[in-house]
């Protein structure tokens, strides 16, 4: 049984805008779905759904369409300015330990 992911309307308007992307840029180099699809190795039916931003197609086959469209580098730009991340990870190395406490000598330092 094939399970399914909910996505959130932030997620899929996200999805949206990466679809309508990858339209424009197959657009910009005049290349037609047929194309676009044989190189990619997917049917027509599968580019149309990346290009609408469908959540359920496989990431390989959004990246198989970045890679017939030259863009195959982008992916590498996922994840790769993780400003709220560092702000974290800063935050734990900040944080100054104490040192521990010195025993006392109540015999006036003998």
């Amino acid at each position: 049984m094939k399970e399914s992911i909910s996505i959130l309307p932030k997620g899929l308007k996200l999805l949206a805008h990466m679809g309508e992307q990858l339209k424009l840029a197959r657009l910009r180099r005049r290349l037609s779905t047929e194309q676009v699809a044989e190189r990619a190795g997917i049917g027509r039916t599968r580019l149309w759904m990346i290009e609408r931003g469908d959540p359920s197609v496989a990431l390989g086959a959004y990246f198989q369409v970045l890679l017939v469209l030259g863009l195959e580098k982008d992916v590498l730009k996922l994840a790769s300015d993780d400003e709220f991340g560092r702000k974290l990870q800063d935050a734990r190395l900040m944080t100054k330990q104490r040192a521990p406490k010195r025993k006392s000598n109540k015999d006036g330092g003998k």
